[in-house]
């Protein structure tokens, strides 16, 4: 009989003991303060392992907390050239992302559970931080004084719109078409993003 070639198959308890290790490092210290190091000690594995099931710490934080998708992927497109349009953009890869029937759904859930549970408010906050307020400061080169405000305040506007919109469904924001959204909501983000602060 033939020997099988390619890449063995992984231990699901493995994974999963990795994922526990993480999501516990990840709420208590933060993304930032948790090492891809701390996370293997804590799972009883080899670093290189916990590369083996997750390529980057980025990959494994989305993993730990049930992601619906990777940020990386979508803000590319979304920051574009142009960095005039960036709010109206956001807010477009926003409401497709909470609008759709399979990534909507796991975005809700992941906001109704943080109201009511702080290991998954950390999460999220940390989500929203580090995986994409960060990456749009970056490029748009916000003066580093200012992206806590800044960043802030785009998070509470599109956060309370999912909200509205997706768990207390207030009308007619509720099922309004996403463009009315975009046109109302996109300039109020653009202006957190790159106007003057009072």
């Amino acid at each position: 009989m033939a020997r099988r070639t390619g890449r063995r198959p992984g231990n699901p308890d493995t994974r999963e003991a990795i994922l526990d290790a993480a999501r516990s490092g990840f709420a208590e210290r933060g993304f930032d303060a948790t090492s891809i190091r701390s996370i293997a000690a804590a799972a009883g594995v080899d670093p290189a392992l916990v590369h083996h099931y997750f390529v980057s710490k980025d990959q494994l934080f989305l993993a730990a907390m049930g992601a619906p998708l990777d940020p990386g992927e979508l803000l590319p497109a979304m920051l574009g050239e142009d960095p005039d349009a960036v709010g109206e953009r956001l807010v477009r890869t926003f409401l497709g992302i909470w609008d759709s029937p399979t990534t909507g759904i796991a975005a809700v859930a992941l906001v109704r559970s943080a109201v009511s549970n702080e290991w998954t408010a950390r999460m999220l906050r940390d989500f929203l931080v580090t995986q994409v307020l960060r990456r749009v400061m970056d490029h748009l080169d916000v003066d580093p004084a200012e992206r806590a405000l800044r960043g802030s305040l785009v998070a509470a506007q599109l956060v309370g719109l999912a909200m509205m919109r997706h768990v207390i469904r207030l009308e007619p924001a509720a099922s309004a078409p996403a463009e009315t959204l975009v046109a109302a909501i996109g300039p109020t983000i653009q202006r957190y993003l790159r106007d003057d602060l009072p």
